[in-house]
């Protein structure tokens, strides 16, 4: 799958990207767990996308990255679509 291809609220989404930039991580604090977010931009040879990073995949992710990610899930935040590995079984794996 490409970037060109994603639309909001599409489900299992098969996609790699590569990092191109990668905002700071914010901490934050839901159903008294503590928590880290990141926003990441991630491009292919179609277009950019946002790409949400939590916690753990926050200190694996590197701009400059190749990243795949598998079952992931596209959400619409301010108007602008952001892909996440999902809360279901989605996958983020650094292939370079």
């Amino acid at each position: 799958m490409k970037v060109s291809d994603l639309k909001p609220r599409m489900g299992k989404v098969d996609i790699e990207l590569e990092i191109i930039d990668i905002s700071e991580p914010r901490e934050f604090q839901k159903f008294g767990n503590n928590g880290r977010v990141a926003t990441a931009t991630a491009k292919d040879d179609t277009g950019e996308i946002k790409v949400s990073l939590w916690n753990e995949d926050i200190d694996l992710v590197k701009k400059g990255s190749k990243i795949k990610i598998t079952s992931g899930f596209v959400n619409e935040f301010q108007g602008e679509m952001q892909l996440s590995k999902g809360k279901y079984g989605g996958t983020l794996e650094v292939i370079s």
